[in-house]
């Protein structure tokens, strides 16, 4: 009986005030959608790191006489600096590996990536040597490019390091956004479900009343308000979950199959997203409808 009852002020309470629930309902779900998107954005980031330095290297150029480099003074390296600076680059500290790629592997590499109108004016012979070096350690690129630069014959050196560090911190400031952005839409569900809960008590201050004076517990006139709430924020969950499996699909793979990273988001990254997410949902719902009754109800 008394569950019957309960039920029925519920559906009472958002039949009443069914726009402001159906704001709540959509707040929560734009909300809950952006924190998840956040964060998946932020598992994907991690992915991406993880295999993206692990195959960070540092790229050593070599002088040639077409260079024009300040510190090769328009001269070429010779093969016996070559095999010296080879020998030194094996026996520095953090060097897994160091191969050697002549102007014919450089020239191919470089038709694999450049544009037909830059390949059809390049030559071999324009190719600079260099020399690959894959590390034990990604975070000591630095100090590694640090001991290369200046040694006879060596041009240029690029850490690949910087050039990804540039491309995470720009996915950083896209999953913090989206957190910022998700945060302020939580804030102001907060605020629509205090206002919805706000309206029923008041709308049912009576009834509320005559339950007080017959004896009813605080726990029990509460309850219809708290469960509205619930309901709302339940709703709201699922229509985030929905958004997140349409971003899983759509954004996510779709990136994935434009750089070909391989490193694919699981399905169990976004099953545990949509897990949080609704807890989120439905305690913020809890939370609030409990701090506006204290406040508000008046019986």
């Amino acid at each position: 009986m008394r569950a019957n009852f309960i039920l029925s002020e519920v559906w009472i309470g958002l039949r009443r005030n069914l726009t402001m629930t159906i704001a709540v309902v959509m707040t929560v779900a734009v909300g809950m959608a952006m924190l998840g998107v956040g964060l998946l954005v932020g598992k994907q980031v991690n992915l991406m790191k993880d295999f993206w330095y692990d195959k960070v290297e540092v790229s050593v150029f070599l002088c040639n006489k077409a260079a024009p480099m300040p510190a090769c003074n328009g001269k070429g390296i010779s093969n016996e600096q070559t095999s010296t600076l080879q020998a030194a680059l094996k026996k520095m500290p953090g060097v897994e590996n160091v191969i050697y790629e002549d102007q014919a592997q450089a020239y191919k590499n470089y038709l694999e990536t450049a544009d037909k109108t830059m390949a059809s004016v390049a030559k071999a012979e324009d190719m600079p040597t260099s020399f690959r070096i894959k590390l034990a350690d990604p975070n000591g690129s630095a100090a590694l490019v640090q001991q290369i630069v200046g040694q006879p014959g060596v041009a240029a050196v690029k850490d690949h390091k910087d050039l990804l560090s540039q491309f995470f911190k720009l996915l950083d400031k896209i999953s913090l956004a989206s957190m910022i952005l998700a945060g302020a839409l939580v804030v102001a569900a907060i605020l629509l479900i205090g206002n919805t809960v706000r309206l029923s008590a008041f709308n049912r201050r009576r009834e509320t009343g005559i339950m007080r004076l017959v004896g009813a517990s605080n726990l029990y006139i509460q309850l219809p308000f708290v469960m509205e709430g619930v309901i709302a924020g339940m709703i709201g969950g699922v229509l985030a979950a929905i958004t997140l499996i349409v971003a899983k699909v759509f954004l996510f793979d779709g990136v994935q199959a434009y750089i070909n990273a391989g490193t694919p988001l699981g399905w169990d990254a976004v099953a545990q997203t949509i897990v949080y997410i609704m807890i989120i949902g439905v305690v913020i719902c809890v939370l609030a409808s409990f701090v506006t009754l204290r406040r508000y109800l008046r019986v």
